[in-house]
């Protein structure tokens, strides 16, 4: 049983790696990050395929496994950077640039992780609001409430921009 469903998930991630790479790309920013958090995901998956009882869940269950290693990479990483930055700081003497054009990508960075989350599996995979919520193991309550007001905060943030861009 084990080793067939072992050929399943094989088969599997081999059919949809470019999409598990997009999504990890979507979260990491990063083409060798990327590429780290499929591996990790694919090793992960492979390790814990008893925790897979039914094979008909298997987007949800892979799905979910790369989101958690992209954000455990994301907050290694932003452990590194604030100590990265605050050296910076500490040796800083120059102005601070300001730019007044931010796009979408800026705006979604600005969004706390969980809202981010949901908007990418959401609009950039394409994903059921079911899905998502199996994904991120919340409640379809949540994530639909979570998805309006990221929407929100994006649309107030994109109008500010435009409104910025108009006067300045």
């Amino acid at each position: 049983m084990a080793n067939n469903l072992e050929n399943q998930l094989e088969d599997y991630i081999i059919k949809n790696k470019e999409l598990f790479y997009r999504l990890a790309y979507s979260y990491v920013k990063n083409i060798d990050d990327a590429l780290d958090v499929v591996q990790e995901s694919i090793y992960k998956a492979f390790s814990s395929i008893d925790s897979l009882k039914d094979f008909g869940y298997i987007k949800t269950w892979f799905y979910r496994i790369i989101v958690n290693v992209s954000l455990d990479l994301l907050r290694k990483r932003k452990r590194e950077i604030i100590t990265d930055e605050e050296f910076i700081l500490s040796n800083d003497v120059g102005a601070v640039d300001h730019y007044a054009d931010i796009d979408l990508k800026k705006a979604l960075e600005t969004l706390p992780e969980n809202y981010r989350s949901i908007i990418v599996l959401r609009f950039f995979e394409d994903l059921k609001l079911e899905e998502i919520a199996e994904i991120l193991d919340q409640n379809i309550n949540t994530v639909k409430t979570r998805l309006y007001k990221a929407l929100e905060i994006l649309r107030l943030s994109m109008d500010d921009e435009d409104k910025e861009a108009k006067n300045g």
